[in-house]
């Protein structure tokens, strides 16, 4: 019953990963970790090919081995979402309250990113 459940539920979040890449304040790294888990668990064959994936499999490799983010990841991730957010948030938005949510949901992800452990550098 799981490995149905779940299966779908890997690649709901592996599209919302894609979204994040793509999009300056939706977040990539917690969506691809979650796929990457519900991949694990329902379907090896979706899982391995996370896992080499030049992009996504560094980044769950450290986080399967670790449960951390590497240094660069995180400064990519924040630099990504000061800057590509920063510029929707003060150019294409009009909206007081949708300025204050976009950063707020900026803030939040920034915090999230620097609390998680960051790997030992090789």
């Amino acid at each position: 019953m799981r490995q149905k459940a779940y299966k779908p539920l890997g690649f709901l979040f592996l599209g919302l990963a894609i979204l994040g890449v793509l999009l300056p304040v939706v977040p990539a790294t917690p969506f691809l970790l979650l796929s990457a888990w519900f991949f694990a668990r329902s379907s090896e064959k979706w899982h391995q090919r996370l896992l080499s994936s030049e992009l996504f499999g560094p980044i769950i490799h450290n986080w399967e081995a670790n449960h951390c983010i590497a240094y660069s990841t995180k400064v990519a991730s924040i630099v990504m979402m000061v800057v590509m957010g920063g510029i929707s948030v003060v150019f294409l938005v009009e909206e007081t309250w949708i300025r204050i949510a976009g950063l707020t949901f900026m803030a939040i992800g920034c915090a999230t990113l620097l609390r998680v452990k960051t790997c030992p550098r090789n």
